[in-house]
């Protein structure tokens, strides 16, 4: 699909009622999916009004694979608020969650091979074309191609594992299993992160990660204190809460100053010239780095392929010591100024003491009457 002049590949994250195989909740990512698409997926879920439901409600139990997105501790505290459990399957077990293979399955015969950019066309042996990005469907109309899909799924599909003419929809309202719902005003902050730290709302907005949000609704709350929380890897918008009590949510705050579509198109490219600048290098280096020796037919010392004269080593030498910060520092050029006297000073050294096994001479005047001092040896 088209993102923003991109050609990317799609990623969707789902879950999907085991008895009646609904889809309950869906969510879409233009890349690999992270906690926060878990967590929009889950919160669709559980949710029963439109668009979503009637499908939904809170699960009873929640069977996911290996994926890291999946067991991080976000959204196995998200799940554990509610009282759900998580079971973690086998790792190589597919066979264990075939209602969610035989929908990515299903998906793909069904829809996305239909649409253009679809990766797994037959094409003839050693063809490469390029997909054109204005033959490609833009994010939004894919995922709302999608949830069209999905929709028909739920509604009008009529799958061979239920009931002849029975649909999904169907099923679900035959199904005699009670639901039990959740709060909208439970759901509306579901999930998201808190780090604790208590703000204050000034002339310039809510400071967060060195960057000001801001909103309407600020105005006349200069000075209040309040956290802040916020979804997963996303930082355009935060929701602000009081500090004080349960935590009244006072509204959302929006990133001051974002930048404009041209800008971050500039910026992308000028970071894609630096990644590819980076790359060159490191290949480079690694060229380098690598020591090749001829081959020999003769028994003695291997002789690399390339050599270099004194001269070129001292000045690469010179060249690497010029980029080293380290190398270049100077501790000593500017001397310690003395303490303030008001300061703790470290103990003087103590006077060196004899060593060990070492005997003074006598004094002179035991030598006179012949008396012997005593040792003063240390043992």
């Amino acid at each position: 699909m088209d993102v923003e002049g991109q050609v990317l590949c799609p990623w969707v994250t789902w879950f999907i009622d085991v008895a009646t195989k609904v889809i309950v909740g869906v969510a879409v990512t233009p890349h690999e999916p992270a906690r926060d698409a878990v967590l929009a997926a889950l919160r669709t879920g559980i949710s029963r009004t439109d668009p979503y439901g009637p499908f939904g409600g809170l699960p009873t139990r929640v069977r996911v694979d290996r994926g890291k997105e999946f067991l991080c501790r976000t959204v196995s505290n998200a799940l554990g608020g509610f009282a759900v459990l998580v079971e973690d399957l086998p790792a190589y077990t597919p066979y264990r969650k075939g209602t969610i293979e035989a929908l990515n399955s299903a998906v793909d015969e069904m829809f996305l091979v239909s649409l253009p950019g679809y990766t797994r066309h037959a094409r003839p042996v050693g063809a490469h074309h390029p997909e054109d990005v204005n033959d490609l469907l833009s994010f939004a109309d894919f995922v709302g191609a999608l949830l069209c899909w999905v929709q028909w799924w739920n509604t009008q599909h009529q799958p061979c594992g239920l009931q002849p003419g029975l649909t999904l929809m169907a099923a679900w309202e035959a199904d005699p299993t009670p639901v039990e719902g959740v709060p909208e005003e439970q759901l509306a902050f579901f999930a998201l992160e808190d780090d604790g730290r208590v703000r204050k709302i000034s002339t310039s907005g809510v400071r967060w990660r060195r960057r000001f949000y801001i909103a309407p609704w600020m105005v006349g709350h200069v000075g209040t204190r309040v956290r802040l929380r916020y979804l997963p890897h996303y930082d355009g918008q935060i929701e602000v809460f009081s500090s004080e009590g349960r935590g009244r949510h006072l509204g959302t705050a929006y990133l001051a100053e974002e930048a404009t579509l041209e800008q971050r198109r500039a910026l992308s490219a000028v970071r894609e010239k630096k990644a590819r600048a980076l790359k060159a290098d490191l290949k480079a280096a690694e060229k380098l780095r690598r020591t090749r020796y001829t081959a020999t037919t003769t028994p003695g010392t291997p002789r690399p392929r390339r050599t270099v004269t004194g001269q070129q080593a001292q000045a690469e030498i010179a060249r690497a010591k010029a980029t080293d910060l380290a190398a270049r520092a100077l501790p000593d050029l500017l001397p310690p100024r003395e303490p303030p006297e008001g300061w703790a000073r470290p103990r003087p050294v103590p006077e060196a003491r004899p060593s060990l096994g070492t005997v003074p001479q006598p004094p002179a005047s035991d030598a006179a009457t012949g008396t012997e001092p005593a040792s003063q040896t240390e043992e």
